[in-house]
């Protein structure tokens, strides 16, 4: 397996540190980008610039278009944790054979920061609402994490 970071933030700055805090490799960093140029400078030094700071959003319906540009085929497991991810997830798990998708629904403020259907960030409403019905196991972080994560230790 090849795991990818699929988000929405920018690309950039999710390449900066994603090898060390995850160990993804930049390459398999998928993200919103800008446009560049290639330019060399009266030093002599080859350089590339931002020209323009959005180019393309990798978030909802552009998760799936990004992926099959970047990585080129549909994924067999995808996860995320709000309706940025649906087409991704939707994408994903409409394929053949067998396919994953999991939803994390931040519901613990304790440890993370909850958010639900009317939050003004990270709204998830549509995923908690079609995904189960799409064969998505969704997770939730008050009740399903202590589960999860002492089933690994």
């Amino acid at each position: 397996f090849k795991t990818y970071i699929v988000s929405g933030g920018g690309l950039d700055f999710m390449r900066v540190f994603a090898e060390r805090a995850y160990g993804i490799p930049p390459e398999q960093v998928i993200g919103s980008y800008g446009d560049t140029a290639y330019s060399v400078g009266d030093d002599g030094v080859p350089a590339i610039t931002k020209t323009k700071p959005l180019v393309f959003l990798d978030d909802k319906e552009g998760k799936p278009v990004n992926i099959m540009r970047i990585i080129g085929k549909r994924p067999i497991f995808a996860a995320g944790n709000s309706d940025g991810d649906f087409a991704m997830l939707q994408w994903t798990t409409s394929g053949d054979g067998a396919r994953m998708g999991i939803l994390i629904h931040h519901t613990d403020a304790e440890r993370e920061w909850a958010y639900d259907r009317e939050s003004h960030i990270g709204q998830l409403a549509e995923g908690l609402d079609k995904g189960p019905g799409m064969g998505w196991l969704i997770v939730d972080m008050k009740d399903d994490w202590d589960r999860i994560w002492s089933s690994v230790r």
